[in-house]
Parts: structure tokens; C-alpha cells; sequence
């Protein structure tokens, strides 16, 4: 049986218009069908082809600037050909040490390099700095300007401007920089911009913060190709929001599932044990509900610990405020970056307690459902759609409450639930079919 490696390939076509079907004959040779079409004066193919295995599969394809059937390939020359030039804009870098734009850059990054599509990351830098490869990624350095609280968005703009003439797709993540969003389309490159949930209701940002990222969503719609959304509620909150947004996609975030069971010895670095806790992984911030996990969790009458996971490092009024519940029962211990004992941390856990309201799917909740977590989140749209029936729901402290005493005592099915849950992530979110979407927006454009 033989597997052939997936790539998207542009290819430059003459001056006639054509469209073109592309598979892998039985015997492994590429053919070309040339259906002609009067309808377009564009010149550039775009050609996604999958992998196969001994089969002819028709390819995605759009058409884009020059047209004449590539006679140099039907003859099986290739010096046409390149690479589809994607960047992605808009993170703080990767390999990903922070939190979940990082982890979904490195993620589709790698994963669409090593499927033959040719991308740059842009990574903020102090100094100047040459490009390197990371794992078939070019990073891109890009100066980071000092300007505080409007830092990262001029970085956007910036990179933006950088990015012009380099790529085929740019691809910003949140809408920061979405004033400049216009400049690589002066260049014929398409935009594409992730929404990033309902960042203007984030209480960390001040009123003129959350101001601006309303304008921003606003240009976003105004001046990309196309939205990109990571939850369906998202998209429908946009479409609703911004009536003629056609360009608009939804793709989630994805999740890899455990390939063994971690080692129950890295939880022992905090005392605990193999189904001997509750667990929060998650910024802590209002919107993400942490303070009513806490005051749920005082009342509930479980005897395990609450371990929650999240950067204490300078508190602020709100983070202070959680700290005053620490106690034996209510456990902070930080950041905790070493991944294998994140997931040993989630693997073990009891139950995974999930605030979050405003970030659509949210890759934290992703990753305990992959460790076959029982969940119980905060009642909202957003993880509703993740969690389907494999997840339980608060509202209030009291019903989170309810819910940690009913686990106790086996009134939950908590097997079932937790195989409902890793059923859903092979089902909807695993990373090999998420970058299999991203693929095919890559073809359509």
C-alpha cells in the first residue's frame, strides 16, 4: 500500500481561463482534466491535494490569478509549482510556552507544514534576530515595540505590514491589529482574521480597552476575507452582529489524546493521588468564574482538595481576593508549565471544574476531555456546544455544589460520562481532523 504525502501547491497558468480536477492514478501518476470556464480572468491555481492510498481522489481547488492549462505539468515539469505561502500573525511566539493561541499556532503550524504547506510564524523579539525553523515552521522575528498597553497591537500592525508581500494567506489571531488588516490585501494576499471569542467583555481590559476591541471585532469584519470562528455560537453572534458577513468560518480548536496513562507518581509533587481531587486549570479572572468554582466548592461537604492551577505571580485586587480562600481544602500552586504533569495533573483528577464564558472553545476544556475528564462546567452556549450531554452544568455556586456531593456519593455515572466526553473529542476535536479543515479552507480560500 502506498501513502502519498499531502501538499498544496500553486500553481501559475497562462492567460486563459480553466478549471482543473487533479488525482493520483491507481499507478501513482498525476493527471490533470481540463474543464475550460469563460467566467474568470484570474491567474493564480490554488490546488490542495490529500494523501491517497491506491485510489484516485478528486482534489479541492480555487481558482486565482493567470489561466492557461499548465501544459509543464500535464508534461510532468513542475517548476511551476510552489508552495501555498501561509502566515500567522498575532501570537507571542512559538514553540508555545504561554497560553492558548500559543498552543494552537504551534499545533496548526507544525502540523500544516509537515502536510507541504509552506508557513511563518511571526514571534515577538526585543533585539533583531535571523529566522530559524522550528519543526518545519519558519519563525520570523519581529521587533516588539515598547509602547505599554498598545504594545501588542501596534506589533500587529506592524507585522501586518511585514507580511504584505510575503504570503499568499495572513492569518491574524484575535483582532487586535485589525485596523491594518486592509494592507496585505493591497498586495493580493487574502486575510484572514480568528475572532477569538467575545474579547470586549473581558473585565481586565479598561473601559477604553474594551472600547477599542468593539471597534476592532467591527474592522475585523469590515477588512478581512474572511472570519475565522472557533465555536459555532461565535459565528452566529457575528453574523447576527454584522448583517452581510458572508466570508465566515468556523473551525475549533483541537485536542490530542493521551497515548498512555501519565505516571501517578508526577501528581505526588503536591500529595496527591489518583482520583483524590478536584481541579481548575484556567487564568484566573472573573469571567472565567473562578471566585463561584470556590465558593461552590467551600460548600459542597467533599472531602478531597480543590487544586487550582493559575499564575499567582503578582496578584492583582481580583487574584488577592481568591487567595484569601486558600486553606487546606482550596490548594493554589501556580503555574504549572511542564505538560506531562498538566496532563497527569488532569488525568487523575476527580472532576474538572471549568468557568470559562467568554472565549468560545476553549482549549483548556479541550484537553481534560481528551484525559477523559469528568467536567463540570459553567452553564453558557460555548460549552454547551463542546461538551454536548458529556458534561455537567452550574449556574451558581449552590448548583455546583449539588453537583460535587452527588459525585461523592455515586449519584453520577462518572465512567460514562468521562468516555462520553474522550468519545466527543475523537468525534469532533482531535488536531488531525481540525488542520484536515484548515486544509480545505486553504484550498477554497
Amino acid at each position: 500500500m502506498s501513502t502519498y504525502p499531502a501538499q498544496i501547491v500553486r500553481i501559475d497558468c497562462g492567460a486563459e481561463p480553466s478549471f482543473i480536477d487533479l488525482t493520483w492514478s491507481a499507478a501513482s501518476a498525476l493527471t490533470l482534466k481540463d474543464r475550460r470556464s469563460k467566467s474568470s480572468n484570474d491567474s493564480l491555481w490554488t490546488i490542495a491535494i490529500s494523501s491517497f492510498e491506491n485510489r484516485q481522489s478528486a482534489a479541492m481547488l480555487r481558482l486565482g490569478k493567470t489561466l492557461r492549462v499548465p501544459a509543464a505539468i500535464l508534461n510532468g515539469e513542475n517548476e511551476e509549482i510552489g508552495l501555498i505561502r501561509l502566515g500567522i500573525l498575532g501570537t507571542r511566539g512559538i514553540p508555545a510556552r504561554y497560553g492558548g493561541f500559543e498552543t494552537f499556532a504551534e499545533q496548526l503550524s507544525t502540523r500544516l507544514a509537515a502536510r507541504g504547506v509552506d508557513v511563518t510564524v511571526f514571534c515577538p523579539t526585543p533585539v533583531p534576530k535571523s529566522d530559524v525553523n522550528y519543526r518545519g515552521v519558519r519563525l520570523k522575528f519581529a521587533r516588539f515595540p515598547s509602547l505599554g498597553k498598545y504594545s501588542q497591537m501596534i506589533w500587529d500592525a506592524q507585522c501586518f505590514w511585514v507580511a504584505r508581500r510575503s504570503f499568499d494567506i495572513v492569518y491574524m489571531l484575535g483582532v487586535g491589529g485589525s485596523f491594518a488588516a486592509w494592507i496585505p490585501r493591497l498586495f493580493g494576499a487574502r486575510v484572514w482574521v480568528n475572532s477569538d471569542g467575545l474579547e470586549w467583555k473581558r473585565s481586565k481590559f479598561t473601559l477604553a480597552q474594551r472600547a477599542y476591541l468593539v471597534l476592532a471585532e467591527a474592522l475585523s469584519a469590515l477588512f478581512a476575507s474572511r472570519i475565522v470562528a472557533d465555536a459555532s455560537a461565535i459565528a452566529k453572534y457575528l453574523r447576527k452582529r454584522y448583517h452581510g458577513l458572508i466570508k465566515i468560518s468556523t473551525i475549533a480548536y483541537g485536542a490530542d489524546i493521551p497515548t498512555e496513562e501519565p505516571d501517578c507518581k508526577l501528581v505526588a509533587e503536591w500529595s496527591l493521588e489518583r482520583d483524590g481531587y478536584y481541579l481548575v486549570v484556567c487564568r484566573l479572572e472573573p469571567e472565567n468564574h473562578v471566585l463561584e468554582i470556590l465558593e461552590g466548592f467551600e460548600q459542597s461537604k467533599s472531602a478531597l482538595p480543590l487544586v487550582v492551577v493559575g499564575d499567582v505571580e503578582n496578584p492583582n485586587a481580583y487574584v488577592g481576593n481568591l487567595l484569601a480562600n486558600r486553606s487546606a481544602r482550596v490548594r493554589f500552586v501556580g503555574t504549572v508549565y511542564d505538560k506531562e504533569k498538566l496532563t497527569a495533573l488532569r488525568f487523575y483528577a476527580r472532576a474538572y471544574l471549568h468557568g470559562h464564558s467568554v472565549g468560545g472553545t476553549n482549549p483548556s476544556l479541550l484537553e481534560a476531555m481528551a484525559c477523559s475528564n469528568l467536567v463540570i462546567a459553567h452553564d453558557n452556549p460555548f460549552n454547551r456546544e463542546v461538551l454536548g450531554d458529556s458534561g455537567l452544568f452550574f449556574a451558581t455556586p449552590s448548583q455546583l455544589a449539588s453537583t460535587i456531593d452527588a459525585i461523592d456519593s455515586g449519584g453520577v455515572k462518572t465512567q460514562e460520562m468521562r468516555m462520553a466526553a474522550l468519545a466527543r473529542i475523537r468525534e469532533r476535536y482531535l488536531w488531525d481532523q481540525i488542520v484536515e479543515e484548515y486544509l480545505e479552507l486553504l484550498a477554497t480560500g
